[in-house]
């Protein structure tokens, strides 16, 4: 009976194989390539076990695969016979030791690369984000800081940093001439040389968010000044962290949402409408919601100037809905010494900043803007406007004796970016323009607030 139902079991394997369609019905697969010989097999007569991985098949290297219906693998001719393949050899494409046939692709980078018809890659040329000749060059280089290949940009080109990773208009004629708020200083006032914000006020400083492939720094920054302000200005009773999702998408007046917006803008929504907390209202990432999504918060006017919400969270594990607001922002001067009494004083500011390709790749150190990419040509050479949260300064010595002074401020790519989603910049020479427009702005704070929040 054993040996009944041995033999019962090899007819069936038999008639699967003799009955299945040849492999090449639809044409040859991978004409070129290499099978039998790199599995080292070829078999006499009739062997079912005589087999190597062809794509999502088998095919045979044994005597019995060359018969009217084929399933050979398509080097058995030539490696197991010695003689020409029964079918022309299609054109293809050499890559780590395989073969593939035309019009087959990989991607390399930003880049896709095409199997073309004469059996050569044809790769797009388009720079990219990260770059490793550039990383290789910042790390060689004495600029002062660290490079480093972040995977959140690999594969995008560098024209999609730009447009998906920065997202603040620059500010208007009208609002770059607005008037400067002067910060009162003696002429003899010292400093103190190093300053961080979260040190004078412990859980006030909030940490950065990651803005994913939404060009809404605009908004990112607005809520990352305003919160750490407003918990600074309530002496820590309040210390909201506020939802940029909530000025993404009901900020709409002559705002993009995740296609960029202004500063402005932002601050006057912030004043006259308020925003909730981002627990209340989370953010949601481009990826998982490519449309642009409609306000879910509103609120009514309850006198004084404050507002009351009128919708429900969003978020409906929470029911904490309370509006918060600003003051109407004001732009300080482009001093650096006045700048620094400000943040000492009233808490991190907000400031534009002009990002080229380079700062994509930051790691560590302090931050100055690089020649490495003027070699590769002008497509490498990028730059869009930012906006960023400065939240301290300090200054470092140098190896060559010099001192460099510099900023401290949080971006918002995530905490895998750069120093824990911070970064250091050079200082007091206007590095990538971020002394050109600095904001800083009052919580709207009352004394009911304090007592009851």
């Amino acid at each position: 009976l054993w040996l009944l139902a041995e033999a019962a079991l090899a007819s069936r394997v038999r008639t699967r194989r003799e009955l299945a369609p040849g492999l090449y019905e639809h044409g040859v697969y991978d004409a070129s390539g290499s099978y039998c010989q790199r599995g080292d097999v070829c078999c006499h007569g009739r062997d079912d076990g005589c087999t190597v991985p062809y794509h999502d098949t088998l095919c045979y290297c044994d005597l019995f695969c060359n018969r009217t219906i084929s399933d050979c693998c398509p080097d058995f001719w030539e490696y197991c016979l010695g003689i020409p393949a029964p079918f022309p050899k299609a054109p293809g494409c050499a890559r780590a030791g395989r073969s593939y046939p035309t019009g087959a692709t990989y991607r390399e980078n930003c880049n896709l690369c095409t199997c073309g018809p004469g059996g050569q890659w044809q790769c797009e040329d388009h720079a990219c984000l990260m770059d490793r000749e550039l990383i290789d060059a910042i790390n060689r280089g004495n600029y002062g800081w660290r490079a480093a290949n972040y995977s959140q940009f690999w594969g995008m080109t560098l024209e999609d940093g730009i447009r998906y990773r920065l997202g603040t208009f620059r500010p208007s004629p009208t609002v770059m001439n607005m008037n400067e708020m002067h910060v009162n200083m003696d002429s003899n006032e010292v400093l103190p040389r190093h300053f961080d914000a979260a040190a004078k006020w412990p859980g006030m400083i909030h940490q950065p968010l990651d803005q994913g492939n939404c060009a809404g720094s605009w908004a990112f920054s607005t809520a990352a000044v305003a919160s750490d302000r407003i918990s600074i200005h309530s002496m820590g009773h309040m210390t909201p962290a506020l939802s940029p999702q909530n000025l993404l998408s009901c900020d709409t007046r002559n705002q993009r949402g995740c296609s960029g917006g202004r500063l402005d803008g932002a601050w006057w929504y912030l004043r006259r409408r308020g925003v909730v907390t981002d627990e209340c209202y989370p953010f949601t990432s481009q990826e998982s919601q490519p449309a642009a999504q409609p306000c879910m918060m509103h609120s009514r006017s309850t006198g004084r100037g404050k507002r009351q919400a009128t919708a429900r969270c969003p978020n409906p594990q929470t029911h904490a809905n309370e509006i918060y607001q600003s003051t109407p922002a004001y732009r300080l001067s482009s001093s650096e010494k006045e700048i620094m009494k400000e943040l000492l004083e009233n808490g991190p500011v907000q400031a534009i900043l002009e990002v080229h390709e380079d700062f994509f790749m930051y790691k560590s150190g302090i931050y100055r803007h690089t020649p490495v990419a003027e070699g590769k040509g002008p497509k490498h050479q990028r730059h869009g406007t930012h906006s960023v949260k400065i939240t301290g300064w300090g200054e470092e010595q140098l190896p060559d004796g010099q001192t460099q002074k510099y900023w401290t401020a949080a971006n918002s790519w995530g905490t895998a970016w750069g120093e824990g989603g911070h970064f250091r910049i050079a200082r007091g020479i206007n590095e990538c323009e971020v002394e050109t427009f600095v904001v800083g702005v009052w919580g709207r704070v009352s004394m009911e607030d304090m007592a009851h929040k």
